[in-house]
């Protein structure tokens, strides 16, 4: 998970996370747009054609809506997950309605799912030949599922490797059912950075075998530990030396000693991303506060998507809000509209 979905997670409260948290200005009218609508729809056509990039939503910006009180402190969650996954997702927000939501809540038409919300699905064909059929329906294109909580593929244990590995075929399978391009997975391991390397170029070499023959990428996240290094990162994805191995960037996880709230050294998250780049088939801005400007408070946003688009990058870029001051409607709200402005600079 991300930093703050591996470590003790505070009580969320339910209050804030009701029906009311998209407001009554997201019924849709029986009798189609009219002016104002179609007005709104076309400005908005025109400001994403003005980016060099296009914007996409991580489905954990809205974890709070899904999991509720399955998620109000880890010790709940992986008590409650280990008698069913399912029973996690104590929500006001059903997981499958993912892309309806990110199109007509916040009018964005491509998605990156997270596997822990579908856990119990990975290996039902129907259910993603479903998910599929309602994102055709939405017009919203499906990007990557971001698998977690099947092993680490920098496990220097072999027998637990091949395991890991073996655990991510049945999320290519569900990512080549729903069109996405990639899988999201973790590098992460125990023992000395050159140990944990050679494993992970190991297991990244052989999931991403069985990638390529589904025509499925394999991405790794900056995601805590020595994969937040990425000097290290860059240099196992390049001795994996494979088209179909890639980086998820992501602008906040720069961690490589410590936990979530408690880090005690950090990588430079500039450094990183521009290190993570070349192989990036993705970049996931991260955000969690704003200030009255609407800028970021944590990363420098116009530094940053310049460093993106210096290298060349003309993708997704996706929106995940992890923040705790503004609702996780307003949150996505805000980090879209910041990706709106510097996209043009």
């Amino acid at each position: 998970m991300k930093s703050n979905r591996r470590n003790v997670i505070k009580t969320l409260g339910a209050a804030s996370t009701g029906l009311a948290l998209f407001g009554g200005a997201n019924l849709v009218s029986a009798c189609g747009p009219g002016k104002k609508e179609q007005s709104a729809e076309a400005s908005s056509e025109e400001k994403a054609a003005a980016l060099f990039f296009n914007i996409s939503l991580a489905q954990w910006s809205l974890h709070k809506s899904f999991f509720g009180e399955g998620l109000s402190s880890w010790e709940n969650f992986g008590k409650l997950w280990d008698e069913h996954p399912d029973k996690v997702l104590q929500g006001v927000l059903n997981p499958v309605d993912f892309p309806t939501i990110a199109k007509r809540d916040f009018g964005i038409n491509a998605v990156e799912y997270v596997n822990v919300f579908y856990y119990s699905k990975k290996n039902d064909l129907q259910f993603w030949k479903d998910l599929r059929k309602q994102c055709d329906d939405q017009g919203v294109k499906s990007l990557m599922i971001m698998c977690d909580r099947e092993g680490n593929l920098g496990d220097t244990d072999e027998a637990a490797r091949t395991q890991a590995v073996e655990n991510h075929y049945g999320w290519v399978d569900a990512a080549k059912t729903l069109g996405c391009h990639s899988i999201r997975v973790n590098a992460a391991g125990n023992g000395t950075a050159e140990e944990v390397k050679a494993a992970a170029i190991d297991g990244l070499g052989r999931l991403t075998a069985y990638g390529q023959d589904n025509g499925i990428n394999v991405i790794v996240e900056n995601h805590g530990g020595y994969s937040s290094d990425g000097q290290w990162l860059s240099s196992v994805i390049a001795e994996v030396a494979s088209d179909y191995c890639g980086t998820l960037p992501d602008f906040g996880n720069f961690c490589v000693e410590g936990g979530h709230g408690n880090c005690i050294r950090e990588y430079d998250r500039y450094q990183g991303v521009k290190e993570l780049m070349p192989f990036a088939k993705g970049v996931s801005a991260k955000s969690h506060d704003f200030d009255q400007e609407g800028n970021e408070t944590h990363t420098d946003y116009e530094r940053m998507m310049k460093i993106v688009k210096d290298a060349g990058f003309t993708g997704y870029v996706g929106v995940e809000y992890e923040g705790n001051v503004l609702s996780e409607a307003d949150g996505i709200k805000a980090t879209k509209k910041l990706l709106e402005k510097v996209g043009r600079v």
